[in-house]
């Protein structure tokens, strides 16, 4: 049943929220609303109130009034999407929006030993890892979002990838969610595996109590993540992608909702931590000797490696000037502490944001003046493989794998225009630390030179998993129209990110348009890991799911570029 129209007045609406939450976790005023409605790269619009609620069960009840008042909900953890899907899209909705924000709901419960994890909507990565290590288990990814604070829902809300190719898509079938149906009622689901109260309230307080006994925990065979991603990967003849966000096979009621659900919690598995593993540093200026040894990697062995990460030289010269500091933070800062200086900078940007007469990027431009006092970051045989090849290829491998990939690099990368070496563990984990910098690079140099480039254009591409022809050719006339392109990724799963940096007027939207055109052609998906967003257009199959879930679209409208009416009546012309 729906509120009376007077209730829904706004200042009746908070009164009640606050009563629900507290009143310091209502947020309205604009600068205290804007770190929640601006997108961590891209997004911004505006919301009725952010809310913070402390509890499940407020979580719950704070849902079960704002479905009663006819608000639109968006639901968000870390805020570290790439793509604008975890907050408000300008303003051209038909209903208020509230903005939940779950950071403070963390916690995570432990089962059979750290097999399995339950983890409510506040459970970062990070934490996530650092908990499993007591346990010399890992979790779905390693170093990557984790170092950002992102969540382990959103994760799987977001089918999010990560470098560990046997690993797959973040996927699970298991999760405690609130639906709201055609008729506006909020229901809740329990698929999470765990016998809980009928009664929501009572069940999601037991739940986030850890009040449940190991005889009402179910192994049921439902699935904790992407088990058969293994063999997907393997079958490098297949004309499509190893993964991509829309994905049909990995879109299950909580895996991929982006937002269409609300989550309270998900199970997904651990796995055994890797132990004394080897790392193989490649170089080649030809394109065709790194697939070779892809397809090589992916179907000669009993295993897979575990991570293939790929750069090219632009993309290292552009990380090691404008990322060196983010290399050093995590050496001699540890990951543990990552997140929480990525927030207070994020802080003091919207905080300096409020003085005009200050330079944009402030923090960017001292932070970069810094770096360049910090020693260098990256081993001098990185640095001499740099000035010899254009293609660069991080491998590493399990301590029973390696004899058998070192013999192969011996036999097959040892004709000129090719070279390689075994890492040391110091050599081998700074590799990856600055295949990891790449990621962050090309905002760096665009606010440092914010007077003398352009946009930028950042795509996430699934390349098909037959291609050879991976490493992009442009056009002449659109290549011009580009200062710097930067070239990484997760190179054994076919998944490149494709960061362009645009000469001064340069249209960042036209120029997209007209590589997604491209890329079309080529058989690709896109995006391949960072969900649609509000950048990416979605298909009629994804919009099918989307409107199963959420049948009166008031979780997170627009997204994937959809109509942001109610019950998905079709955007006016």
């Amino acid at each position: 049943m729906r509120l009376t129209e007077p209730t829904l007045h706004a200042d009746r609406l908070l009164v009640l929220l606050r009563q629900i939450v507290g009143t310091p976790h209502v947020l309205v005023a604009p600068h205290a609303t804007a770190p929640y409605t601006k997108g961590f790269r891209f997004g911004s619009g505006k919301v009725r109130a952010v809310i913070r609620p402390r509890t499940l069960v407020e979580f719950w009840r704070v849902a079960e009034l704002c479905v009663a008042a006819d608000q639109i909900m968006i639901v968000q953890a870390a805020n570290t999407g790439l793509t604008g899907g975890s907050t408000p899209d300008g303003d051209a909705y038909d209903r208020p929006v509230i903005l939940i924000n779950t950071r403070r709901l963390r916690g995570m419960h432990l089962l059979d030993g750290g097999r399995q994890v339950i983890c409510l909507p506040g459970t970062t990565l990070h934490k996530l890892e650092t908990t499993l290590a007591r346990h010399g288990r890992e979790p779905h990814s390693v170093i990557g979002s984790s170092c950002i604070g992102a969540s382990v829902l959103g994760g799987i809300s977001n089918n999010s990838g990560g470098a560990l190719v046997q690993r797959g898509p973040a996927y699970t079938e298991m999760a405690l969610y609130g639906r709201v149906t055609a008729e506006g009622r909020l229901e809740l689901v329990n698929h999470l595996g765990v016998k809980l109260d009928a009664d929501p309230i009572r069940a999601l307080a037991r739940l986030e109590s850890g009040a449940f006994t190991r005889d009402e925990i179910e192994w049921t065979g439902r699935k904790g993540h992407d088990d058969g991603y293994v063999a997907h990967v393997r079958d490098v003849e297949a004309q499509t992608p190893a993964r991509f966000n829309q994905d049909e096979r990995r879109l299950f009621e909580a895996s991929g909702c982006a937002g269409k659900l609300i989550v309270f919690a998900v199970r997904v598995d651990s796995f055994p931590a890797e132990l004394d593993s080897r790392v193989f540093y490649i170089g080649t200026n030809c394109t065709d000797k790194l697939e070779d040894l892809r397809r090589h990697l992916l179907t000669a062995y009993d295993t897979l490696p575990i991570a293939g990460e790929y750069m090219h030289r632009n993309a290292f010269r552009i990380a090691e000037a404008y990322g060196r500091d983010t290399v050093a933070l995590i050496r001699y800062a540890g990951t543990r502490n990552i997140p929480r200086l990525f927030a207070a900078k994020a802080w003091l940007d919207d905080w300096l944001g409020q003085w005009k007469w200050l330079p944009a990027h402030l923090t960017d431009k001292v932070m970069q003046k810094l770096g360049r006092l910090l020693p260098q970051q990256i081993p001098e045989r990185m640095l001499a493989f740099e000035a010899r090849f254009e293609h660069h290829l991080m491998l590493r491998v399990s301590a029973d794998l390696a004899p058998r990939v070192e013999a192969h690099l011996r036999d097959t990368f040892a004709t000129e225009g090719t070279d390689w070496f075994a890492c040391t563990p110091d050599e081998g984990n700074r590799a990856f630390l600055h295949r990891f910098a790449a990621a962050g690079a090309a905002l760096r140099y665009r606010a440092v030179h914010d007077h003398e480039v352009g946009e930028i254009v950042a795509l996430d591409v699934a390349l098909r998993r037959n291609d050879r022809e991976w490493s992009e050719t442009l056009p002449a006339a659109l290549d011009a129209r580009i200062l710097e392109k930067l070239y990484y990724g997760h190179f054994l799963c076919h998944v490149m990110h494709q960061d362009y940096v645009l000469k001064p007027g340069e249209s960042a939207e036209a120029t997209e348009h007209e590589m997604l055109r491209l890329l079309d052609q080529r058989g690709a998906r896109y995006p391949a890991e960072h969900n649609l967003g509000h950048l990416y257009e979605g298909d009629d199959a994804l919009f099918a799911h989307y409107r199963d879930l959420d049948p009166c679209n008031c979780l997170n409208p627009g997204i994937g570029r959809s109509t942001k009416k109610r019950n998905w009546k079709a955007e006016s012309i």
